[in-house]
């Protein structure tokens, strides 16, 4: 598919003082994009459309370049110490998305400018853990690659990360606009992973992404610029045949990735799960989804924060588990699974 190009872009007046902002800035008039001003990112106004869903799908399109100004950084993630934010918001459409309801009425893109600001805050995490290891995952509310090819934040993010002793950084895509990433000098600190599931789920629930059979072709080059390679397997979902579809799923990744170095291969395993907001939000948005979210068929799970979803019941849920490690232990005999939830 094509790079990402947005059909509206909002500048806040003080990202024009940041090179990258003024970078972006001339790059949209050259490509002749609409450009508009809001006084902040968190409050963008006037995005086209007649009606809620008009204005949401226009939204998806609109990129908005600000300053990140909350320079503390969440930690609440289960897979790193930190998220660093790089961007907020994606312009896929997948149904599932657990984005539908934390961006709520903000599904815009964001972008922000003040990459050295952000550094600086990471290298302090970095330097207050020193000895150990500082983990940063990029992608908690975004899907940051597809967007670097305008921005390379993330290409600058990775080097910056290359060169520290202690730090290290992960991010998941879905798509497949990798080329710009392969020369970043690295050092082997990042851990470039790549969304993946059933030619099923991909075909009715990820529209607005890249191909099932691209995202595997971005992996080749990413695995042959030496980062390390892993595949998020995520949502995993009970649709028919949903044995042979995910079966089908790792016999095309290990036909796909032979001759790559996978010794140091992971899997992230994923059951669909949703929330009573994110139901709403979901039917609201893409009404005629396949999506099963019949709440009688699943079980009512307690978050961390006192926030429930529905996941499959327990039988089902080791069912999926199972079938994923053997599928796994069959194809790739080395690659570490690091989690199912």
């Amino acid at each position: 598919m094509k790079p990402f190009v947005p059909k509206l872009v909002y500048f806040e007046p003080e990202a024009l003082s940041y090179p990258l902002g003024k970078e972006l800035y001339e790059k949209f008039m050259q490509m002749g994009i609409e450009i508009r001003e809001t006084t902040s990112h968190n409050q963008v106004r006037g995005i086209p459309g007649e009606t809620e869903l008009a204005r949401y799908r226009n939204a998806k399109s609109t990129l908005v370049v600000g300053v990140r100004r909350t320079l503390k950084f969440d930690s609440s993630k289960p897979s790193a110490e930190y998220a660093i934010p790089l961007a907020t918001g994606c312009m896929g459409h997948c149904h599932y998305c657990y984005l539908q309801t934390t961006l709520g009425s903000k599904p815009y893109i964001r972008v922000y400018v003040n990459l050295d600001d952000i550094f600086a805050q990471a290298q302090t995490y970095i330097d207050e853990r020193a000895p150990e290891i500082t983990r940063f995952e990029a992608a908690c509310t975004s899907d940051i690659v597809g967007i670097d090819h305008l921005t390379h934040s993330l290409k600058k993010a990775i080097e910056f990360i290359g060169a520290t002793d202690y730090g290290r950084l992960r991010f998941v895509t879905k798509y497949e606009h990798v080329d710009h990433l392969l020369d970043a000098k690295h050092n082997g600190k990042t851990h470039f992973r790549f969304s993946v599931n059933s030619r099923y789920v991909i075909r009715h629930f990820e529209p607005g992404t890249s191909s099932f059979d691209a995202r595997l072709q971005a992996a080749r080059k990413v695995a042959g610029a030496g980062y390390k390679l892993g595949f998020v397997v995520a949502p995993i979902y009970r649709h028919d045949g949903w044995e042979q579809g995910y079966f089908e799923l790792f016999q095309e990744l290990a036909r796909q990735l032979e001759g790559v170095d996978l010794s140091s291969l992971t899997f992230e395993l994923i059951q669909h799960r949703f929330t009573k907001p994110a139901k709403r939000v979901i039917e609201q948005r893409y009404p005629k989804t396949k999506l099963d979210l019949d709440e009688s068929k699943r079980k009512y799970k307690w978050g961390r924060y006192g926030i429930g979803k529905y996941v499959y019941r327990d039988e089902e849920a080791r069912e999926l588990e199972e079938t994923m490690r053997s599928y796994i232990a069959r194809f790739f005999p080395s690659a570490q699974v690091q989690y199912f939830t």
